[in-house]
């Protein structure tokens, strides 16, 4: 993927979604703290932990190491090592600045300038709200430092200097409107298309999203291969055939609708953490989605 596709892909993403951002806060518990709204996303459908804590081989979390980085994600563009996000001043993000953070989350840069690059989604978390942006930042504010140092990515292709223009201010998405809302959880929070969309030579392929079948070799270094899956609602390939039920199973219990074990690639333990309201709305959003491939 070449510079000028990761920039086209933010600025596709924006064009999309900035719609969804523009309505106000109702439906939001007024007495939810920041940290508490933080802990909820980052326990769940953020699940920032399922790249930056190292795994064993059995796709569990190494012990002790939560958020601290060295996790590996291979592709033919880069060998990412997924950086330690604790509060540790040497090795992790202690020193930074809440704004630091923020910008590092939405922008995709270091408190340097340099950009993180993929697989990091910047992209798509620039649509993250400023309130939710923030709560994370409370959120790992919490997190227990640890020293350890993690090798630099190693790019084989060539990173733009920025995604777009810096990212102001984001409004929260209303709960009052399920599938923008929906929309907002899979799309922004939890970034489920950067998997379940093609990738192909010039980059993602905005009119496949969510068709799915990229193929992963060694997902993680785990020691395994898998294909993501079809989560558009057609009625072959993808989820139109699934109950709600089916779906929300696959999801929090790594279950297919025939009973099979998904891979433990997906956060399954942190999805289990999403609530029922969440959960419904995401299942609405994926049942509004075109159905791929078109027939």
């Amino acid at each position: 993927m070449s510079g000028v596709n990761l920039v086209s892909k933010r600025l596709q993403i924006v064009i999309c979604l900035v719609l969804s951002t523009m309505f106000n806060s109702a439906g939001f518990a007024a007495d939810e703290t920041l940290l508490e709204r933080g802990t909820y996303l980052m326990d769940g459908i953020a699940a920032c932990g399922n790249c930056h804590t190292p795994k064993n081989p059995d796709a569990s979390d190494v012990e002790g190491m939560a958020y601290a980085g060295s996790f590996v994600i291979e592709s033919p563009n880069f060998k990412a090592y997924a950086p330690n996000i604790t509060m540790d001043i040497e090795t992790g993000i202690g020193s930074w600045s809440d704004e630091e953070i923020i910008r590092s989350i939405r922008d995709g840069l270091r408190p340097d300038g340099t950009l993180i690059g993929p697989p990091m989604p910047s992209p798509v978390y620039a649509l993250m709200s400023d309130r939710d942006v923030e709560a994370i930042v409370a959120y790992l504010r919490t997190v227990e430092p640890v020293n350890n140092v993690v090798p630099k990515t190693v790019f084989n292709i060539t990173l733009p200097t920025s995604y777009g223009p810096p990212v102001t201010t984001v409004t929260d998405v209303s709960k009052d409107d399920p599938i923008a809302y929906g929309r907002y959880l899979t799309y922004t929070l939890g970034h489920c298309f950067d998997c379940h969309t093609p990738l192909e030579e010039n980059g993602y392929n905005f009119d496949r999203i969510g068709e799915s079948g990229r193929v992963f070799d060694n997902i993680f270094g785990l020691g395994f291969t898998t294909v993501s899956l079809n989560i558009t609602p057609h009625k072959q390939y993808g989820l139109g055939e699934w109950s709600d039920k089916e779906i929300k199973r696959a999801m929090q219990e790594g279950v297919s609708r025939n009973g099979r074990s998904l891979v433990r690639a997906m956060p399954f333990p942190n999805y289990q953490n999403v609530s029922e309201e969440d959960m419904n709305a995401i299942v609405a959003y994926l049942r509004s989605m075109k159905p791929l491939p078109a027939d």
